[in-house]
């Protein structure tokens, strides 16, 4: 009896079941559609502009991230940036604007700069990109110049050319020239960069290597030898610290070290041909900084090894010069080491069919800026010149890695003929061969010259960014350069000083820029109504077919009042 009266469970019909789950799929196809539309954001590398400070005073890109619409120079003159990217392709480069805006501290809510993909570090290319590339040189050398010494209050990226942000720009240019610039109403493109802000470097160190081949003594001398340093800076200094590579800047003059070192070993090697000279290869670090990984260098050395130098060959940028190169000293030309130096140099280059001229700059004792790296070796009143294709001295911070300084402006053939001009002077001096018809180093001898050598080293150094704080004291260019040595030199030597506190520097150099095209209000609006529209009527079918028109009409009907009984 019992269980006639117990209710009987309710099963619910399966189309009612089947209904219930229309609003899950809508739910999940919409879920999918924003998921598409996620993945058909734009992702483009970027660099960022180098941000320090000198003695407390800062420089550079203060700020990282960005969340803003994108702009173009087409926008109308006076239009509100503080809340936009500013895109600005070197080709179509303004610097009188941009001038304005870092002289007078304008708000901006960002700047893209679009280089050419002919300027990207490690890309080699024919005559035509070369020529390309040497015409955007003196314009990326006030740019880059302006903004390093700058104090910019808003994000700075540089990016490389691509098909999505060469029709990116063209869509914002469009836009910005009907006066329908990008904002949250009227969409357009958005640019989005997500970073920690930038972080102080803590003790920033610099690595110097030296690499030594001693010299034959004469039987029953017990005299110290006398030595010839050959020295090279091997780091980098540029508006973007993650493209800085400085081909010739001073990678020729690290390539040229190296091959030097690597044909002497070869001479040293065999006791008969070893010379009663000690050879000294240094390769050091904070050249950008007053040369200063040179001057802790020397300093750290023996006394009476850094008397014994005979003299030092600084050797910097020998890779893009066409027919003359310049020795650049201290000391006057009339002295007798250095006409001895320059005499060497002349007449080897006479033999090899180009030309070498003297400059002569006096030191300034009372100031402690050098401009060249022997000048380091001059105030401790040791000989000493420097070799380069450069007339003139680069200013701090200036001409040693910058944007445009890439492996299509450097000439394999000049370091080629640099190198000859280093060993056969070295060589003639050491072994007392002063004639003119004897080449020690023929190109037809087992003495020559590597080109694979030179052009292998040259294509590494041209893809690896080596500004020194953000260099590692393990990093794999700085071990590469160490074996190299060992494999042409004996006791070998890594040295790491840090860099002087006057220099402060912070990291976050490389991004991920996300480009998202995103629509305007209005067209969220109208898709919102679309889809209130579209559940309404999924909301009515459902309600109609599951309990019919009656229950729909009394879900809307106003149920009837009650009335309170007063008591």
């Amino acid at each position: 009896m019992a269980d006639e009266t117990k209710p009987k469970p309710k099963h619910r019909p399966a189309s009612i079941v089947f209904a219930s789950t229309y609003p899950l799929l809508a739910l999940i196809l919409v879920l999918v559609a924003c998921v598409d539309l996620c993945d058909a954001a734009t992702v483009v590398d970027v660099y960022r502009l180098i941000q320090y400070d000198i003695s407390g005073v800062p420089f550079g890109s203060r700020f990282s991230s960005l969340n803003h619409h994108a702009a173009s120079l087409s926008f109308q003159r006076g239009a509100d940036l503080s809340r936009s990217v500013l895109i600005l392709p070197l080709r179509e480069l303004d610097l009188g604007f941009i001038q304005d805006y870092v002289s007078q501290k304008q708000s901006l809510g960002g700047l893209l700069i679009l280089l050419p993909e002919t300027l990207r570090p490690g890309n080699v290319a024919g005559g035509s990109v070369i020529s390309e590339t040497q015409g955007f040189r003196k314009l990326l050398a006030e740019l880059e110049n302006l903004l390093v010494h700058g104090n910019l209050p808003f994000p700075v990226y540089f990016a490389f050319e691509n098909e999505e942000t060469d029709a990116m720009l063209a869509d914002v240019k469009k836009n910005d020239a009907l006066g329908q610039q990008a904002t949250a109403t009227t969409g357009g493109y958005k640019l989005v960069i997500s970073v920690s802000e930038p972080r102080k470097i803590a003790s920033p160190t610099i690595t110097n290597i030296q690499g030594w081949l001693p010299g034959s003594r004469a039987e029953g001398d017990s005299n110290q030898l006398p030595t010839i340093a050959i020295v090279a800076s091997y780091d980098t200094f540029g508006a973007a610290p993650a493209l800085s590579v400085g081909s010739d800047s001073n990678g020729s003059g690290v390539v040229a070290l190296l091959e030097v070192a690597r044909l002497f070993s070869t001479l040293y090697s065999n006791p008969k041909t070893r010379g009663r000279y000690n050879l000294l290869f240094a390769l050091t670090s904070g050249g950008p900084y007053n040369y200063e990984g040179t001057q802790k260098w020397l300093k750290s050395l023996d006394q009476r090894m850094r008397e014994s130098i005979d003299y030092a060959i600084c050797l910097n940028s020998v890779g893009s010069w066409d027919n003359e190169l310049l020795v650049h000293v201290s000391k006057p030309p009339d002295n007798a080491y250095i006409k001895q130096i320059f005499e060497g140099f002349s007449n080897v280059a006479e033999d090899l069919g180009f030309q070498v001229a003297l400059k002569h700059k006096k030191i300034n004792i009372s100031n402690s800026r050098v401009a060249w790296e022997h000048e380091q070796f001059s105030r401790l009143r040791v000989t000493a010149a420097t070799l380069s294709g450069l007339s003139t001295p680069p200013e701090l911070l200036e001409s040693a890695g910058s944007l445009s300084d890439t492996r299509q402006l450097v000439h394999e053939d000049a370091i080629i003929k640099g190198v000859k001009l280093v060993a056969e002077s070295l060589a003639r001096h050491i072994y007392g061969h002063q004639r003119k018809d004897i080449k020690i180093f023929a190109d037809d001898s087992s003495l020559a010259v590597n080109p694979f050598n030179v052009r292998s080293w040259l294509d590494l150094l041209s893809q690896t960014p080596r500004v020194a704080p953000f260099l590692s004291k393990s990093e794999p260019l700085i071990m590469a350069l160490k074996k190299e040595l060992e494999d042409y030199t004996a006791e070998v030597s890594v040295q790491h000083e840090s860099l002087d506190g006057t220099f402060t520097f912070y990291d976050s150099t490389k991004a991920s820029l996300n480009i998202y095209q995103v629509a305007s209000v209005t067209f969220d609006l109208l898709l919102l109504l679309v889809l209130g529209s579209y559940l309404i009527v999924l909301f009515s079918f459902l309600v109609i077919t599951t309990r019919g028109v009656d229950d729909l009409i009394s879900l809307f009907r106003r149920p009837p009042s009650r009335k309170v009984k007063m008591v």
